[in-house]
């Protein structure tokens, strides 16, 4: 390994070699390279040697020009030793976000002949973000009549690492009067609970400043902290009370604005306003709107699965004495078929030999459906009869290869469909067009116009006049299809026959070399050939 990968001691890499075979096709099966980055390595730092692990000596970089194929790269390979080096930043937060297991797929593409190597790159997390509250300070209302044991839902931290150097725990500052529980909801997040020891006396203690300090895994671990100010408020002898701790629902992506979610409902047994309940959102952003004297939960916005997939929205009741109480409520956004496959088509050949052998590899073809499950699960195929055909390759990964003949006099360009089709119901389908260009080779011989030519001189002829034209085409381009004249045989000696007639190379064209005569020559055959024009 290199400096970069080598200093962390994280990277380390695996190649797992398909057997290799070079087919009478010549066609190179794939390999799978696998390294492991810690995120964040500088700019230049070494991932692997990529031309070592492919087999590659350094001798050969210069002609085989070995390269990243992406639409986004963050890596390079360096032409001098073939190592693959990180190009730009490599954030994994901004690449998976809380996604527990995070890698880039990629290919390599190396040149005479054209290989495609499939590249997985796991990104290993650091410990690079302190948890952190959306406030640097909240307020909490509690009135003195509280029971000892009562508990309150305190604001949560965010921490955008994984794993251990996510958030664990929350620390309170001490106090006498309150302490802390940590709680973890079903996804495994935590979140905080503060708990009233002992009876509280508005007269003799009404606010408290305490600090909540959230707490990462890491090592060393990051903290976040947020004051916490609880006003000590006149007796108000019963809370509210939820009829439910979590609420929990699913809702399908594609339900219009306005929809409704839910109903969250707390009772209060105090009377007049003491037992006026009003409901607000603690946290929940700009999705969803609450009814404050129903408790009736409905969308805002539409909501879209591949950016969030679950909300935790924090529901408070409060009562007209100032008591309030917590509920929480999980929706779960349930994916909709609504993302129609992405078809890239990459390192695709200028130009095609129209004597290439069925299997020669075109192009390689990414498929990409932001959706998941069946929804996401995409075919690709190729739209008439053509002589090609598309093979998989890998996970979304494609092959484009010949499947037949090619013929340049018949058929010189090729328009293909690539259509990519998922399995959600009902599908979604994407195509993307390819010209493919078949270029030239010498494989049809010259034909003359006519089997044969008969000529008519009179005697007397002058020398070096025009007596027949012979005329030949031969359909390939360019160098392949220029022709030349020459006479290969005759009646009559080389020697002698050369004083009689000539051929024009160029033209075809038949010239009398001297003046016949009828008595002394009667007649003779001459059989013009082609041949190449070099």
């Amino acid at each position: 390994m290199g400096s970069g990968a080598g200093e962390w001691g994280w990277a380390e890499r695996r190649r797992a070699l398909f057997p290799f075979l070079l087919s009478l096709f010549g066609l190179a099966l794939s390999e799978q390279i696998h390294y492991r980055i810690p995120e964040e390595m500088p700019k230049g730092s070494v991932v692997g040697n990529l031309a070592k692990d492919l087999g590659l000596g350094v001798h050969e970089l210069p002609t085989r020009k070995l390269r990243v194929s992406s639409e986004k790269p963050h890596f390079t390979v360096s032409a001098e030793s073939g190592e693959l080096l990180v190009s730009s930043r490599v954030d994994r937060e901004q690449i998976c976000g809380k996604k527990a297991a995070c890698a880039l797929d990629f290919e390599a593409v190396a040149e005479n002949p054209l290989n495609f190597y499939h590249v997985n790159v796991e990104i290993k997390d650091i410990n690079d973000h302190s948890p952190e509250f959306t406030q640097n300070a909240f307020e909490l209302q509690i009135s003195e009549s509280a029971q000892p044991g009562t508990r309150f839902i305190l604001d949560v931290a965010e921490d955008a690492d994984i794993g251990l150097n996510s958030l664990q725990n929350y620390k309170l500052s001490s106090s006498p009067s309150f302490s802390l529980i940590n709680k973890e909801k079903q996804d495994g997040s935590k979140y905080p609970e503060l708990v009233l020891e002992k009876p509280l006396d508005r007269e003799q203690h009404s606010y408290y400043r305490l600090v909540l300090t959230a707490l990462d895994g890491g090592d060393p671990a990051l903290s976040g902290t947020t004051e916490l100010r609880i006003r000590v408020t006149d007796a108000n002898d019963n809370p509210p009370v939820f009829s439910q701790d979590v609420y929990r629902v699913s809702l399908r992506e594609n339900v219009p604005p306005g929809t409704h979610v839910l109903q969250v409902s707390a009772t209060d047994q105090d009377e007049g306003v003491n037992s006026e309940i009003t409901y607000s959102f603690h946290r929940a952003g700009q999705v969803f709107d609450l009814n404050s004297n129903t408790g009736e939960i409905a969308t805002l916005r539409t909501l879209d699965f591949e950016e969030i997939k679950r909300y935790s929205i924090v529901v408070e009741g409060r009562d007209g004495g100032g008591l309030a109480a917590q509920c929480t409520v999980e929706i779960d956004v349930e994916d909709e078929n609504d993302n129609s496959p992405e078809v890239t088509v990459r390192s695709l050949l200028d130009v095609i030999l129209e004597n290439a052998v069925p299997g020669t590899l075109i192009a390689l073809i990414k498929i990409h459906d932001q959706d998941s499950g069946e929804n996401g699960e995409v075919s690709c195929r190729l739209e008439g009869q053509v002589p090609f055909k598309i093979i998989s390759s890998s996970k979304n990964s494609y092959k484009l290869v010949t499947d037949g003949a090619l013929d340049r006099e018949q058929t010189p360009e090729y328009n293909l469909t690539i259509t990519a089709t998922d399995r959600g119901k009902p599908p979604l389908s994407s195509r993307t067009g390819v010209t493919l260009h078949i270029a030239d080779v010498n494989d049809n011989t010259p034909v003359f116009h006519q089997a044969s030519y008969l000529v008519h001189v009179a005697e007397n002829n002058p020398p070096g006049a025009s007596i027949a034209q012979v005329s030949a085409s031969d359909p390939d381009l360019g160098p392949n299809g220029l022709i030349s004249y020459s006479i290969l045989a005759s009646d009559l000696e080389p020697q002698a026959l050369s004083s009689y007639v000539s051929v024009s190379e160029q033209s075809g064209v038949v010239f009398a070399q001297r003046a016949f005569d009828h008595e002394q020559l009667r007649a003779f055959e001459q059989i013009p050939g082609p041949r190449y024009w070099n």
